[in-house]
C-alpha cells in the first residue's frame, strides 16, 4: 500500500508540473493558529480578487470545519469521496469558488483505518486540469494525511503564531517531512502578530533553527496582523476578507496571495494606468 502511495506521489507531483494548476497544502504544527482561516481566506482571494478557478478541499479528517466559517451545508463532504465517490460529487459552489467539506467524527476504528489520502490524491488529479489553484486546508500535526498531501503540493504553507508551542510544533512538522522525504518546498505565515517586528522575529528564530539543524533557506510568505473581527467574522458564517476587506488582516492577507500569483492587484494596475494618463495629459 505504502509503494503504491509513493507511486501515485509521484504521478500526482508530474502532473502538477505539466499542468497550470498549482496546488497549495496548508499545514500547522499545532491547533488554533488560524490555518483554516488562511486557507479558506487564500482561496476567497484566489477567486474574487484575482480571478482564479479555485478549489478548496478540507483535508482534516474527522474534524473538518471550513463549513462554519463558509455557512456550507457539512452534510456534503469528503467521507464519501474517502470511500470511492468521485469529488465532483460532493463539490459545493459558494463567493466564486469550489468547496469540498471535510466531516466531523468517526463511526469505528476499521473505518478510520479505511481511508486512504491515495484515494483523494487520485481524485485531486483527475479535476487538476479543471483550476488555477487547488488549496488543501490539512489537520493540524503530523500525519500519513498532511504528510503525503504536502508532498504531492505544488508548496506547503506553514502557518504559526508567536506562541512558543506553535513554532516548536511547526518546526518539528518541517524536519520530519524534510528529514523522512527531503521536502524543501515551505512557505510560512506568522499569524495573529501584534506588528510587523513580531512576526519578523518570530520567523527568524524558525528559519535559524531550520539553516542551523537542516542546512535549507525557508522562505517568508508573509506576516498577517491579529484581527479583534475574526469572531465576528466565525459568528456570522462568512469569510473575514468578505465582511471586511479592508480589515488590516484582509489586506495582508491580499499582499500574500499577490506574492504568490506573481500578479499586480486589479487596484494598483487601475491606478498605474491612472497615473499614466495624468502623466501623458501634463505632457501635452
Amino acid at each position: 500500500m505504502e509503494r503504491q502511495a509513493d507511486k501515485l506521489l509521484e504521478l500526482v507531483k508530474d502532473r502538477n508540473r505539466e499542468s497550470r494548476c498549482r496546488v497549495l497544502s496548508f499545514v500547522s504544527g499545532k491547533g488554533g493558529v488560524g490555518k483554516t482561516l488562511i486557507a479558506t481566506s487564500f482561496a476567497y482571494t484566489l477567486a474574487n480578487t484575482f480571478g482564479k478557478k479555485v478549489l478548496l478541499l478540507d483535508c482534516d479528517i474527522g474534524l473538518g470545519n471550513v463549513h462554519l466559517l463558509l455557512g456550507l451545508d457539512p452534510s456534503k463532504n469528503l467521507k464519501a469521496v474517502l470511500r470511492g465517490s468521485s469529488l465532483k460529487e460532493v463539490i459545493q459552489n459558494i463567493y466564486n469558488f469550489d468547496v469540498v467539506l471535510g466531516f466531523s467524527g468517526i463511526d469505528s476504528l476499521e473505518e478510520l483505518e479505511s481511508y486512504e489520502a491515495a484515494n483523494l490524491l487520485i481524485q485531486i488529479d483527475r479535476v487538476l486540469e479543471n483550476y488555477d489553484y487547488v488549496i488543501l486546508d490539512n489537520s493540524a500535526g503530523i500525519s500519513r494525511f498532511t504528510v503525503n498531501f504536502s508532498r504531492a503540493a505544488t508548496e506547503t504553507y506553514i502557518v504559526t503564531n508567536p506562541e512558543p508551542t506553535a513554532l516548536t510544533d511547526a518546526y518539528a512538522f518541517i524536519k520530519s517531512v524534510y528529514r523522512v522525504y527531503g521536502y524543501t518546498s515551505f512557505k510560512v505565515i506568522v499569524n495573529a502578530v501584534s506588528s510587523r517586528r513580531e512576526g519578523f522575529k518570530v520567523f527568524e528564530r524558525l528559519r535559524l533553527s531550520v539553516e542551523k539543524f537542516l542546512q535549507f533557506r525557508l522562505k517568508l510568505a508573509g506576516i498577517l496582523p491579529y484581527s479583534s473581527r475574526v469572531k465576528d467574522a466565525l459568528t456570522s458564517g462568512m469569510p473575514l476578507v468578505h465582511l471586511y476587506p479592508s480589515d488590516p488582516f484582509s489586506l495582508e492577507l491580499r499582499r500574500i496571495v499577490q506574492l504568490e500569483t506573481g500578479e499586480v492587484l486589479p487596484e494598483e494596475e487601475e491606478s498605474f494606468i491612472k497615473k499614466l494618463i495624468r502623466f501623458l495629459k501634463e505632457g501635452v
